[in-house]
């Protein structure tokens, strides 16, 4: 058993991976050129000096580019990691993405497969709008992608050998301030560390894990937003509140049942999440609830995600649009205390 933090853990997950399959290589910008910096966030840096730089691949600032490599070799029997530096970014290969790599199993009627993992950060950290999206839910909403939200060091490891090795394409999503020792250093980041067994593992898709229990609360939220939560539910315990806290790992496959035996116990559900309110999974998640669950609920469903509005830059306005500590203690203590 060891330590290690989310960069660290997925670089140590993709080495293990290269050398237990020679069809997996890596692929994006600056992830491999000498003296560099092992992408945007260091989460390669090594990598190329080990494996070279045919299977350490460095692409031109193109994301169609990679993202469509990405796609042809994995239809041919590769198996490649994507780097994209920034989930905004995806947009600029939303062909390749929605028309190309999720259909294509579809659409030859299972004869050809698409084993890739798509792997991009997300959350607002001091870079303005168009480096500061959380876009889970575009992508939760196109079917034939599996989505991963790991917000641990452990899980980072244990979900990334679990999409090397799925048949279809796999997109990770991580946040910069999660990424801890051996990563880039991010303003208001939380230098995570997880033990890692020495022995291989990987965590099956689709199982959530409740962080902390609790009876008045459920709380379902992932990356940043669920160490915030646990934060909030910690401070809320020195009042008697007692709030149960949920990390569901992945958005597709999600843990209906898990998140359901919750509201059972608790009667109260609050999502948190970082991206804006209107349309993001969380809406997703309370409509499943209300549909399969809404006898064992003793409240309304309440959202919590930032507002409406295009990522600011100043830090000050950033903050006030990102759920905080603060708002997610007020909103769950009003919730329990049945004043909204």
């Amino acid at each position: 058993m060891k330590r290690l933090s989310i960069a660290e853990a997925l670089r140590e997950a993709m080495r293990e991976e290269m050398l237990r399959d020679e069809r997996v290589f890596l692929i994006g910008e600056d992830i491999g050129i000498p003296q560099g910096f092992g992408g945007a966030f260091t989460v390669t840096l090594g990598l190329s000096d080990e494996f070279g730089h045919e299977r350490v691949v460095d692409t031109p600032i193109s994301e169609k580019a990679i993202v469509g490599a990405a796609v042809g070799a994995a239809m041919m029997g590769m198996r490649p990691i994507a780097d994209v530096q920034y989930s905004d970014f995806l947009f600029c290969a939303a062909d390749e993405i929605i028309n190309q790599a999720a259909k294509m199993t579809y659409m030859s009627g299972g004869t050809v497969k698409v084993p890739m993992v798509l792997r991009a950060p997300v959350g607002a950290t001091n870079r303005g709008a168009q480096h500061a999206q959380s876009p889970e839910g575009f992508f939760m909403h196109v079917p034939g992608w599996k989505v991963a939200v790991p917000a641990t060091a452990y899980d980072a490891k244990g979900l990334l050998k679990t999409a090397v090795r799925d048949e279809g394409p796999v997109l990770i999503f991580e946040h910069k301030r999660l990424y801890g020792k051996g990563g880039r250093k991010e303003a208001g980041g939380l230098d995570l560390t997880s033990g890692i067994p020495d022995e291989d593992y990987c965590i099956p898709f689709g199982q959530a894990v409740v962080r902390r229990e609790g009876a008045d609360l459920t709380i379902v939220a992932t990356l940043l937003m669920m160490h915030r939560s646990l934060a909030a539910a910690d401070l809320l315990a020195q009042e008697g509140i007692n709030i149960e806290v949920i990390d569901p790992r992945t958005l597709v496959p999600f843990d209906n049942e898990t998140m359901l035996a919750s509201v059972a116990k608790t009667g109260k559900l609050l999502i948190v999440e970082e991206d804006n309110l209107t349309g993001g999974w969380g809406a997703e998640v309370a409509a499943r609830v209300a549909d399969s669950g809404f006898d064992l609920l003793d409240a309304p469903i309440k959202r919590l995600a930032s507002y409406d509005v295009p990522m600011p830059f100043a830090p000050v306005l950033e903050n006030f649009v990102v759920p905080s500590v603060d708002r997610i203690i007020e909103l769950a203590r009003a919730m329990v205390k049945g004043k909204v």
